[in-house]
């Protein structure tokens, strides 16, 4: 067995869960959530005791379900502590000039490009902008959150020479050496 998938995921008094035709539906203070669970055979079953604690079991112990035991108690648990406390990711802007600003829904960075690089986040994202520089992805769904700061990473890596661009708060880049002067 999984040891992630052995592991109970307790449900607080707020939350409730709902299992029915394979689709798990999480509901909280901040929102509802749902995840389909894959039909392939019924390897991974769900069991809710008392409607406040859930287990994942499987039927079979080979490497295919091991693996889904694991996935499927993580992407539930995530879940619950979305609908409870969500989820957010800080990025931070470098370089000189660079700067974003929010209009509406709507992230407006000015990153070293001709014209200003404007991003629309899904639904279920919210993007704050302090100072110009910290931006402050959040959610209920951390898939989502992720994604959503991975795409604004991408508008501008960090450049390994000077570090400009933006990334994630606390990330270290790696700088290299330039090249060589005569």
């Amino acid at each position: 067995m999984s040891r992630i998938g052995k592991r109970e995921i307790i449900l607080s008094q707020q939350i409730t869960a709902d299992i029915t035709d394979n689709i798990v539906t999480v509901k909280g203070p901040k929102g509802e959530l749902k995840q389909r669970i894959a039909e392939i055979i019924d390897i991974v079953k769900i069991n809710q005791d008392n409607t406040t604690i859930l287990s994942l079991k499987i039927s079979e112990n080979n490497k295919d379900a091991r693996a889904l035991h694991g996935l499927y108690r993580t992407l539930i648990n995530n879940m619950v502590t979305g609908v409870s406390s969500g989820f957010s990711k800080s990025l931070e802007i470098r370089g000189v000039g660079y700067r974003s600003q929010i209009d509406k829904r709507n992230l407006i960075l000015n990153v070293g490009y001709s014209h200003p690089v404007v991003l629309t986040p899904p639904e279920g994202v919210d993007i704050t902008v302090q100072n110009n520089t910290n931006i402050t992805v959040s959610g209920i769904d951390k898939e989502l959150v992720g994604q959503t700061a991975a795409r604004i990473r991408a508008v501008r890596t960090p450049e390994p020479y000077k570090g400009k661009g933006i990334r994630y708060k606390d990330e270290h880049v790696k700088k290299k050496i330039g090249k060589a002067g005569k």
